[in-house]
């Protein structure tokens, strides 16, 4: 099957494309590369380097690919951004997405896979949200990823594609870009194995539901090859467990201590001011993936941090401090 990923050569995009080679397929990227990089991907996979906002290059890439399934994973990703500009938010995560669902249309594409966002849509909760529980964004990045997955429902209804709205809880893992405001595990790392003091945002009281990339990955190379047996569905993809961002540090800085050795000193870290738009608790349920595509969530915290602080160890220069 021959597969457009937009944000392929971003973090998770990469791993879709690793995995959709692995099961056979035909991945192709679209991606600007302000946050990708072609260094994510295999040598033989096409990239084409396109903004998901510039039409007009984005419509001939869909016109010489012809993509028989699209999965959008390009977005402008960081909450505390869509706070302070809102406009920008809207332009890539609203007037791209259409523009992708649209050219998928119009290019004969049969199925649309659309990552949104369970950790931002269901606003605060302390038990594992379901995909039932009301939708109640309160940053204009969730507002976006809702907005979306509405147009995704419009495009099923409209064009008789089916659509698949896969809801992440917080995904971390291997090549997340450390020097954003998003990927708390990624800037702990780099910050960590640099010998530098890591700041948690406010008291650090945040609870969250950590995903390893892999099994996101995992969950959209089913979503793109399973009949869900409706032309719609949204499904959180998350792990059901809660984790606070101070307990989150502690297991980060462990890993980088233990990887650094007893000599090297890493920092605690220390608390800064909140950021604006941050919910205090989100977690999801899992149990409809689980239920309709047999997915569920394969690698445990301790492992995937683990995993994750070895990989930015391997590569030195990601754990420096840009200047």
């Amino acid at each position: 099957m021959r597969v457009l990923i937009t944000g392929g050569a971003g973090f998770i995009g990469s791993h879709l494309v690793d995995a959709l080679l692995e099961e056979g397929h035909e991945p192709y990227v679209a991606d600007n590369l302000v946050s990708g990089s072609r260094a994510n991907l295999p040598s033989e996979v096409p990239l084409f380097e396109v903004d998901v906002c510039d039409r007009d290059a984005l419509a001939k890439v869909f016109h010489e690919i012809q993509p028989q399934s699209v999965s959008h994973q390009a977005a402008q990703m960081s909450v505390s951004r869509s706070v302070r500009d809102p406009v920008f938010d809207a332009e890539v995560n609203v007037l791209g997405l259409l523009n992708v669902f649209e050219l998928a249309v119009q290019t004969g594409s049969a199925r649309i896979v659309f990552a949104s966002s369970g950790g931002v849509l269901y606003g605060d909760v302390e038990e594992p949200a379901t995909e039932q529980a009301p939708c109640e964004p309160v940053s204009p990045y969730g507002i976006s990823k809702w907005v979306g997955e509405q147009y995704l429902k419009f495009f099923v209804r409209e064009h008789g594609i089916q659509g698949v709205a896969l809801r992440y809880a917080n995904v971390y893992g291997p090549r997340q870009n450390p020097h954003g405001e998003a990927g708390v595990v990624a800037i702990f790392s780099r910050k960590m194995l640099a010998g530098e003091q890591a700041t948690v945002n406010g008291d650090g009281l945040y609870f969250r539901d950590y995903v390893y990339v892999t099994d996101v990955a995992r969950a959209n190379v089913m979503a793109l090859t399973i009949d869900p047996a409706e032309s719609f569905v949204a499904l959180n993809i998350g792990t059901g467990l809660r984790v606070d961002v101070n307990e989150l540090a502690a297991a980060v800085r462990e890993r980088c201590q233990t990887v650094r050795g007893e000599a090297a000193d890493v920092p605690q870290p220390s608390h800064g001011d909140a950021r604006a738009g941050d919910l205090r608790s989100s977690v999801v349920s899992a149990a409809k993936a689980h239920q309709l595509l047999g997915w569920e969530p394969r690698v445990d915290l301790a492992s995937g941090l683990r995993q994750t602080v070895d990989w930015f160890a391997a590569r030195k220069d990601d754990a420096k401090t840009p200047t």
